[in-house]
């Protein structure tokens, strides 16, 4: 009887931490500057089954950690979309790019002081 409850036991924290189970992806975004850089990465790090965000601006692709229990990778693209940049193939509604500085919307770069 202890060995089952033992295995019983085993196989549910096995269970468990595997259901917590962790993808990366890569993104290709439309973010134009480091301000674009803090408002992707500040609204990703803080979005419910995201452990971890970061936005490279060379190549304006942010690589997302997450659990895919919790969130899927649509739903962070459509959330990097509502915030105003483009997605991979989401993209962003003209009024969410409106709602940008001038110098994270679409060429908005010659208007930027960094």
């Amino acid at each position: 009887m202890k060995k089952y409850l033992l295995s019983l036991v085993i196989f549910f924290i096995y269970g468990i931490s595997f259901s917590q189970k962790a993808e990366t992806s890569v993104i290709q975004t439309s973010a134009q500057c480091n301000d674009c850089k803090e408002r992707i990465e500040g609204k990703l790090n803080y979005t419910k089954g995201i452990k971890f965000a970061e936005l490279d601006m060379e190549t304006k692709k942010v690589t997302v950690k997450y659990s895919v229990m919790k969130i899927s990778l649509q739903k962070i693209k459509e959330t990097i979309a509502a915030i105003g940049y483009d997605a991979d193939e989401v993209k962003a509604k003209q009024e969410d790019v409106l709602k940008l500085p001038k110098c994270c919307q679409p060429n908005g770069m010659e208007n930027h002081k960094d």
